[in-house]
């Protein structure tokens, strides 16, 4: 299943890269931190490596390494702001719990065969 972007998401990508001056996507992936186990990393891809996978949303690209890619498979991103806050916030399919602060996440067990 594709990585999605909303439109808010896509103009917010869309800016930041055009600030930086350089930069072709979004980079996506998640590594084991927090009280649940996983949490969200993001920077940006100044180039497309072998291992990676590509997908675009309202003409703008999302980079995503293959090891991270089954644990957010299907997640729509959506750029949202509170107050003084803004972030990128992941409505992921695969999420099982998050943690209280938000920060960390875990995953829903592969079903059996």
């Amino acid at each position: 299943m594709p990585i999605t972007l909303t439109e808010n998401a896509a103009k917010h990508i869309q800016q930041q890269l055009a600030k930086r001056g350089k930069g072709l996507a979004l980079r996506v992936g998640i590594k084991k931190s927090g009280c649940s186990g996983y949490s969200y990393i993001f920077d940006y891809a100044d180039e497309i490596k072998s291992d990676d996978q590509l997908f675009e949303s309202h003409k703008t690209k999302v980079v995503v390494d293959t090891s991270s890619l089954p644990y957010i498979d299907g997640s729509r991103i959506d750029f949202t702001k509170e107050g003084l806050n803004s972030s990128f916030k992941f409505i992921n399919p695969n999420t099982d719990n998050t943690c209280g602060c938000g920060d960390s996440f875990s995953v829903k067990e592969p079903t059996k065969i």
